[in-house]
């Protein structure tokens, strides 16, 4: 019997189809399994009285992220981001942190905590031995401590100390030319609080050496009522008040000092002033208090920062804050460091992150460095200058000289047994 073969495909044709078929088949699998996203986890505080920290952190990390993902991510993996609000409870910065890794299966972490949780996010990166990046907490110890250091933590938040030595060395420059020497301190009664005032002091007594503290002042972090610390502090008739309160804390000491005209008797030196999150959101916001520059469009003044500030604008319907760049650093370091070690896996980033410098809107120079030593910022847009009740608020701001800074940093580290 004869069989005659029906036109159309042969059997051996059919299978070579089917196979490249399913070879068609698999391969979005495989692209998708390469391109899978690596999630990276995010504390910090989104409700409560300074959730404007959490907002504008994650407001400006998601707008770096959707640039970084745009351009193919971490090594080809696009960057998921899992935020999750502490409450700007330590403990629970801690236990959120854990969870992040251990429950949602993240493999970074951005700790934009206040320094109050930046310490507890720290010991779980030391545990866990994830890549961690402290984007808020100023308290200078956190990196300047080998004790406290870890391979795999760094941080893209401006140092205390630093802006400690620039604004020391300002404030003696208005003490001496004006006959400043009775100087009152009031600063929140926790690590920051106490570090970055007796670093300020310590710089102010070092240029001006016959100033003389004559009242201090801790309220607690978050506290409602500021009426007892305005008192005390007109009490003791200082010719100068330096204080580091930040966020709703300063607004609301700033409000409440405005009714007993605290601001017309002696010269203020607020370092958390020259920061949108404040100076758009205080009621009457006083003339001629000196701070240290936090974030505005116009400081650096450079087409790149106005750009990046006019671009979060344009997004959010608001000017980002100095949480704002500290975290899109983080994102921008992340994004280099990965292209440098050709990977997205925590180590080999954390490697390729040491001492690395990368181009940046919030630099001196138009670029920013991981200091190796210790895993810490530094060359960014640093200076103190007068503020007035509205744009560009800050008109003119004496730069800090890094050079300086590194210097007089170097010896406070071997006087603290750091170095």
């Amino acid at each position: 019997m004869t069989r005659t073969r029906k036109p159309g495909i042969s059997r051996r044709s059919s299978l070579a189809l089917m196979g490249a078929g399913l070879a068609t088949l698999a391969a979005p699998w495989a692209a998708r399994a390469q391109a899978k996203a690596i999630k990276v986890g995010m504390p910090t505080i989104l409700s409560g009285r300074v959730a404007q920290l959490g907002t504008s952190s994650r407001n400006a990390v998601l707008l770096e992220v959707e640039r970084v993902n745009a351009t193919g991510g971490l090594a080809g993996r696009p960057i998921e981001m899992v935020i999750r609000d502490s409450k700007g409870q330590p403990q629970e910065a801690a236990r959120v942190a854990r969870e992040l890794v251990n429950t949602d299966g993240c493999e970074l972490l951005i700790d934009a905590e206040a320094s109050s949780g930046a310490f507890a996010v720290h010991e779980v990166a030391r545990d866990l031995g994830v890549l961690c990046i402290h984007t808020n907490s100023e308290t200078s110890s956190l990196t300047a401590d080998p004790k406290q250091r870890i391979p795999n933590a760094f941080r893209t938040a401006r140092q205390g100390v630093h802006d400690s030595i620039v604004g020391g060395s300002y404030a003696a420059s208005i003490a001496k030319a004006k006959g400043l020497k009775k100087w009152a301190t009031c600063s929140p009664d926790y690590a920051y609080g106490r570090d970055t005032t007796g670093e300020f002091v310590l710089y102010l007594k070092r240029f001006a050496p016959d100033v003389e503290i004559i009242s201090e002042s801790w309220p607690k972090l978050f506290q409602p009522d500021y009426t007892e610390v305005v008192t005390k502090v007109l009490q003791a008739r200082p010719q100068a008040l330096y204080t580091c309160l930040w966020g709703g804390d300063l607004t609301s000491y700033i409000d409440q000092a405005n009714i007993y005209a605290l601001f017309g008797q002696m010269e203020v030196f607020a370092v958390n002033m020259a920061d949108y999150t404040a100076l758009t959101v205080v009621k009457n916001l006083p003339k001629g208090i000196h701070s240290g520059n936090r974030y505005i469009k116009t400081y650096p003044s450079t087409p790149e920062n106005a750009a990046w500030g006019d671009a979060y604008k344009a997004k959010y319907g608001e000017y980002p804050t100095n949480w704002s760049w500290e975290n899109a650093t983080a994102i921008m370091l992340l994004a280099e460091a990965s292209k440098k070690a050709n990977s997205a896996d925590g180590k080999k980033i954390a490697e390729a992150m040491r001492g690395l410098t990368i181009k940046s809107p919030f630099g001196t120079d138009g670029t920013v460095t991981m200091r190796a030593d210790d895993q810490t910022l530094v060359g960014y847009a640093i200076g103190w200058g007068t503020t007035i009740p509205q744009e560009p608020y800050v008109p003119e701001v004496k730069p800090g000289d890094w050079k300086t800074i590194f210097e007089l940093e170097a010896e406070w580290k071997k006087s603290n047994g750091y170095s």
